[in-house]
């Protein structure tokens, strides 16, 4: 049974089954794995027939041009929802999808950076290469004129490595006082000052969506194309996921903030992710998957462990696919797919939304399909759904201090 899993995620083998051994003894309840594969077949099985294919003769090829298709219906629906007349009118579509995140009823709230750190923080580390771009001689008359959410996003796209290293460096001395709770920020970045920044920033991800987890801010960096194709279910996905990530880490520095080295500990993650979190059955556990567990349940679910610093709200997690499908009825279609996929020839063939949608908006060609977010989720499921078993939740709660690595380095 783990062979079907260790495919799906290209886990080296006989490690990956030895861990799910581990797992399923330690949990006291075999099986978890099965329900999981057939969870995967079942769910592969609805969007397949919803196509109308076969799924006894459907190839990779012919099932991969039917999800394409899909995104582009659903693309073209959601931005005629949102008010556009051309959805792939940049301009025209980036301050709508904003607007639209903003009408959403998700959580928000963040704990990081105060602005008054940053800036304290920039002046003590001028960035000189961003104020010769800008204009500016003085390190305050650019923080007096320019947005600081702009400012200290352009900091990565302008300083170059050696600066930035040497900038975390200067972060070590953070304390819990220099954050505070307030809500995250999306911005849109200037075009005519920032676009020449991002350009390499963009030719490289293929969007322009990045994040400060420490300040709490996303922000929409400008870029050349004037029309891209499926830009709305390219953007409003990962404005929506990295709302996600910025309330995951955010939760995590509010459960280190006791912590004497707390500055180490928001630098390290920052950089490195190192994933400090727990351990189950001998496995590492990343914080995104405790997270992930208990954002599903309850409030009375909350485990004193997280207090007196992390509160129910904090812990609240929803899929990128469940909010879409709040906005606009007919995105139910992609619910519970985020870790399905079917074993080709050539790899897995994935049914998650995000790698769906990037890969059409990008006009990636079957060969080269994406599968890095549903390889991410079908791992996040996985140790979720052990940490289901009583058994092993009150090991994760136990170790909560240990500084472990995470379960996708299993595959390493």
């Amino acid at each position: 049974m783990p062979g079907v899993l260790s495919q799906l995620l290209s886990a080296d083998e006989p490690l990956f089954s030895h861990a799910i051994e581990q797992l399923e003894k330690a949990s006291g309840h075999r099986g978890t794995d099965a329900k999981l594969i057939g969870d995967i077949a079942r769910h592969f099985t609805r969007v397949i027939e919803g196509f109308g294919l076969d799924p006894r003769d459907t190839t990779g090829h012919e099932l991969y041009a039917s999800l394409l298709a899909r995104v582009h219906d659903d693309n073209t629906r959601v931005a005629t929802k949102l008010g556009a007349r051309d959805p792939d009118d940049v301009a025209d579509m980036l301050p709508r999808i904003i607007e639209a995140v903003h009408s959403m009823k998700i959580p928000k709230s963040c704990w990081a950076m105060k602005y008054d750190a940053a800036r304290e923080f920039m002046r003590r580390m001028p960035p000189q290469k961003l104020m010769q771009h800008l204009g500016y001689e003085s390190i305050d008359d650019l923080l007096q004129n320019e947005p600081l959410e702009e400012v200290y996003v352009a900091l990565r796209f302008s300083e170059g490595p050696e600066w930035l290293k040497e900038y975390n460096t200067l972060l070590r001395s953070l304390t819990p006082d220099d954050f505070e709770s307030r809500e995250i920020t999306i911005v849109q970045m200037n075009h005519h000052k920032y676009v020449t920044l991002a350009e390499h920033f963009v030719e490289k991800k293929l969007h322009n969506v990045t994040h400060s987890k420490e300040m709490g801010i996303i922000t929409l960096v400008p870029m050349h194309a004037t029309r891209s194709r499926g830009i709305t279910l390219k953007t409003l996905p990962l404005l929506l996921h990295y709302i996600n990530e910025i309330r995951l880490y955010s939760t995590f520095f509010k459960l280190k903030q006791s912590k004497e080295d707390f500055g180490n500990i928001v630098v390290e993650t920052l950089n490195a992710d190192p994933r400090t979190a727990s351990q189950m059955a001998g496995n590492y556990v990343h914080w995104r998957v405790i997270q992930r567990y208990y954002g599903k349940l309850k409030d009375e679910a909350h485990p004193e462990a997280f207090q007196p610093h992390v509160q129910p709200e904090d812990l609240h997690w929803r899929h990128v696919e469940d909010q879409l499908a709040e906005y606009d009825d007919v995105m139910k279609f992609w619910l519970e797919t985020d870790y399905v996929g079917k074993i080709e020839t050539d790899g897995p063939l994935t049914l998650n939304f995000m790698d769906i949608s990037l890969s059409y908006a990008n006009n990636i060609p079957y060969d080269e399909r994406y599968t890095y977010h549903f390889r991410e989720s079908l791992w996040n499921e996985i140790f979720a759904r052990y940490m289901g078993h009583q058994n092993l939740e009150n090991q994760i709660l136990k170790q909560l201090d240990n500084s472990l690595i995470a379960p996708e380095n299993i595959k390493k």
